[in-house]
């Protein structure tokens, strides 16, 4: 009797199965590449481009016309202008022309060597342009009797055509824009005030969500609204609670101010958001404080779900409550702390709005979320702007492989 051997490769259902997966699976693929990965290569692309705000637009001719003088009467003398120019200082356009349809009975004198008047029309050819070159044409004409009865000649607008390469759709890269990032101090300095908002602002979260979780995992009176006024900082408009902070530490008015002076703690007003390093110390408590909601809302929950048979066996023991919380609740709670460590980290090193609302990136704030900001809007770089973010994501990226391969996997991972 011969021993039966399992069917290989993969059969029709098998293929079909396969498919229809794909199928399903198409709708988020495409989702997930428009919505993440599309931007994400745009970025890159950008970052190894001379791009400023002024190329975001294409190198275009542009043309004004008018009338020097009035044509009122058969005889009458003027001169028609066409004001032109490049719209780009440092693009060449290729190929520039210029058209324009020529009123009935208005007599042209002397034309540019580069004009003609055929079939109604005024047709000029420029050649190529250099970037910020300018054209004036002035054509003297004269009016009769068939042009007074008409439209005016500035009634119909001129059309220009040129070719012009788009420096965004080129390929032409330069990695200038990652030397002007890493040139001098300047960025190891921004990337230290980065990571320390991130660690302790994602720590302090941490700890201050765990503390809150703890204190809530009991059954009281007034249990439900103490829960919802912990989610206050983080439901609450990001823009309301800054300027309320900006408001209460206020040098000049602030409630806080008041108080330390009145309580003879300080002898002059501190400028909480306007002196280093405290401006830092307290952005990030700002995050610890606006955010620490979400921890305690997972971590309570995890904490809910927790047998409660292993704490009575832990009384029964002779356990106090800080024993049963580092050897009962703290193992279990760990892969929850590990997630929410890494999605606080990730979205804490992405911060730009608190930040920029309580300090604008001064007295020793500016992260390097800020940074994309300045370099591309304040700067209008945005070719340098793109390399700080393409940064940012090499720095997260790194750290999510050292969590993935240093941390141990908890459950959860």
């Amino acid at each position: 009797m011969t021993d039966a051997t399992p069917p290989t490769g993969t059969g029709p259902l098998a293929k079909r199965e396969a498919r229809l997966a794909w199928g399903l699976l198409f709708p988020t693929l495409a989702a997930v590449s428009l919505v993440v990965i599309l931007p994400l290569l745009a970025v890159f692309w950008i970052s190894f481009k001379p791009v400023t705000l002024a190329d975001l637009r294409p190198p275009t001719p542009i043309v004004r016309e008018d009338i020097r003088g009035d044509l009122e009467a058969p005889g009458d003398e003027a001169t028609l202008r066409y004001r032109l120019r490049n719209s780009s200082q440092d693009q060449p356009i290729r190929g520039v022309t210029l058209s324009d349809a020529w009123p009935d009975g208005l007599e042209a004198g002397e034309l540019d060597p580069a004009c003609a008047i055929a079939d109604g029309r005024l047709s000029c050819n420029f050649g190529d342009w250099e970037g910020g070159q300018r054209v004036t044409l002035r054509i003297p004409v004269t009016a009769t009797e068939t042009y007074l009865a008409g439209p005016p000649a500035t009634d119909s607008p001129p059309a220009m055509t040129g070719s012009a390469t788009n420096v965004l759709t080129s390929f032409d890269f330069t990695a200038e824009n990652f030397v002007r990032v890493f040139d001098g101090d300047e960025f190891w300095s921004v990337l230290g005030v980065t990571l320390f908002y991130t660690i302790f602002g994602t720590l302090g979260a941490l700890v201050m969500g765990l503390f809150a979780a703890l204190l809530l995992n009991k059954s009281f009176k007034g249990q439900g609204i103490l829960r919802g006024l912990y989610l206050f900082p983080y439901v609450a408009p990001v823009i309301a609670v800054a300027f309320a902070w900006i408001l209460l530490f206020d040098p000049f008015s602030g409630s806080a101010n008041a108080l330390l002076l009145q309580m003879g703690v300080t002898s002059q007003a501190i400028n909480f958001f306007g002196e280093r390093p405290l401006a830092l110390i307290m952005v990030t408590l700002f995050e610890i404080w606006r955010y620490f909601p979400l921890s305690f809302l997972f971590i309570l929950a995890r904490m809910q779900s927790i047998d409660h048979d292993m704490y009575e066996a832990a009384d029964m023991d002779g356990a106090s409550p800080f024993q049963k919380f580092w050897y009962l609740s703290l193992p279990q709670l760990l892969g929850i702390l590990s997630v929410l460590f890494l999605l606080r980290f990730i979205w804490t090193f992405n911060k730009f709005d608190d930040i920029f609302l309580l300090t604008g990136g001064n007295a020793g704030t500016r992260v390097l979320t800020v940074n994309v900001y300045e370099q591309a809007f304040a700067l209008s770089n945005i070719g340098a702007g793109a390399a700080v973010a393409v940064v940012i994501f090499c720095c997260l990226l790194l750290f999510s492989v050292f969590f993935f391969r240093v941390m141990s996997r908890e459950e959860g991972l």
